[in-house]
């Protein structure tokens, strides 16, 4: 950020009083401008016992596999983001469940929030976000072309515990959380 979003004038980095950061100041206007990390929400859409995935049709990681997430939009809960991006980019409609997954990504300022989703039915199409969408089965899973880090965790995670029962109607999980390492970086 160079200049104020207020007045247009250049602004300095310094930090404010009673603050330890850092911060964007506005030395004409007086404004301290705040940059906070950016809310990736999305889902694992399930139908039976696929998932559907999405290749990217924008970059970056133009042409490689993801779960359909996006940025989080003014006004909207982390759910119903996860359900908008799944509708925009994969055209399924889904009842969206519990959090699944947060994965921390501090050096592309991220948090990335996937939920588990039932898709209403087996009906979706591509969005202008992507070249195709398609349901795998675990095995299918095109694994060397995954788009980034934080989905392929998600996944692994999620056919793990699938696998062991944990997803299970009667059971109890945990959310699963890690940070992301800018040496996983793709």
């Amino acid at each position: 950020m160079k200049y104020c979003p207020n007045c247009a004038a250049t602004l300095t980095i310094k930090i404010p009083a009673d603050d330890s950061r850092e911060r964007h100041i506005c030395e004409a206007c007086g404004s301290i401008h705040y940059q906070n990390p950016h809310n990736v929400v999305g889902s694992i859409p399930v139908h039976g016992t696929q998932v559907l995935l999405c290749r990217r049709a924008i970059e970056p990681r133009l042409g490689y596999w993801t779960l359909p997430a996006g940025f989080m939009e003014l006004g909207e809960s982390t759910s119903h983001g996860a359900a908008r991006e799944t509708l925009e980019e994969a055209g399924a409609v889904v009842e969206i469940g519990p959090l699944y997954s947060l994965l921390n990504v501090p050096h592309a300022e991220q948090v990335h929030l996937f939920y588990l989703a039932k898709m209403t039915s087996p009906e979706f199409y591509a969005g202008e976000e992507s070249l195709e969408v398609a349901l795998f089965e675990e095995h299918e899973i095109p694994w060397d072309d995954i788009a980034f880090p934080a989905v392929k965790q998600t996944l692994e995670w999620f056919f793990a515990d699938r696998a062991s029962g944990a997803l299970e109607a009667d059971k109890e999980f945990h959310v699963r959380s890690r940070d992301v390492l800018p040496s996983e970086r793709i």
